[in-house]
């Protein structure tokens, strides 16, 4: 009876997941193949240009030990409303919503320590258990590498588009090369490359800085075959705009680095599963 049980409830999740997905035109996931790559920030920003575009677009925050977006958004003060309708996410804008397991958190100092089934779990009710309504695009930021939470949204979420974060040096972009592989073997779609962190303009006198070198991303797209998105430039206030809570495609439109995440969203757009 127990088994039977546990299949019956499998199933039901499985049904949420689906009716959820039903309403979702379009799921991107943005992973890395390894951490430190701005892969958060890339995410958060994607989705912001996506809403500014007058889409509707929700961002889901399956990175369970370091769930920085809301923050990252200026709404980590905020709470996921329940209702009979499921778990309600955050409103960022008029046209961007947030689930991140940060809302769950009485205290954000304290790590959260689980394995594997329940992390799927979780990564399963964000997406079963959640009112998203209908959703343009469903933005999920991964945590870097090619374990159990890029594996548990790729078994949820069939036919999600994949984004691959990089930097321009060569360990990265080697990264970056597993990173697509793994997309490719899991039957993902990949729209295509990011490399982020690509040079800088200096402040004083004005000539550029390749930082990390240059070029990495679009030669391992060459190499793989993936299109290549676009390069985002080093940008101080970028990290200034996160820690503030202020969304930096929103507060500085104007920027080299705001308008290299509008031309990749429109890279993007050509290239959408739907």
């Amino acid at each position: 009876m127990a088994v039977k049980a546990k299949e019956e409830n499998i199933k039901e999740e499985e049904i949420k997941v689906a009716r959820t997905l039903a309403k979702i035109k379009n799921r991107l996931l943005v992973f890395s193949g390894k951490g430190g790559v701005g892969k958060s920030t890339v995410a958060a920003n994607l989705a912001l240009a996506l809403a500014r575009k007058g889409l509707k677009v929700g961002l889901l925050d399956v990175d369970i030990h370091g769930p920085n977006l809301a923050k990252m958004l200026g709404v980590e003060d905020k709470q996921m409303d329940f209702s009979s309708d499921g778990i309600k996410a955050v409103d960022v804008t008029k046209n961007l919503k947030l689930v991140s397991m940060s809302f769950l958190l009485q205290d954000p100092s304290i790590p959260v320590i689980w394995r594997g089934p329940m992390k799927m779990k979780a990564i399963q009710q964000f997406l079963g258990d959640v009112d998203w309504g209908e959703l343009d695009w469903l933005v999920i930021d991964s945590p870097p590498g090619t374990g159990d939470e890029p594996l548990s949204v790729a078994q949820l979420i069939p036919a999600t588009g994949a984004v691959v974060v990089t930097t321009p040096q060569e360990v990265a972009v080697m990264d970056s090369r597993k990173a697509v592989v793994f997309a490719l073997k899991l039957n993902l779609k990949v729209l295509g490359i990011i490399e982020n962190m690509s040079g800088m303009v200096c402040p004083h006198c004005g000539k550029r800085i390749d930082l990390f070198k240059v070029g990495g991303g679009n030669k391992a797209a060459l190499e793989l075959r993936v299109p290549f998105l676009g390069k985002i430039p080093i940008d101080p206030r970028i990290v200034i705009s996160g820690d503030e809570g202020k969304p930096f495609v929103a507060s500085q439109p104007e920027s080299e680095a705001s308008k290299a995440f509008m031309n990749i969203v429109e890279n993007i757009l050509k290239g959408k599963t739907h």
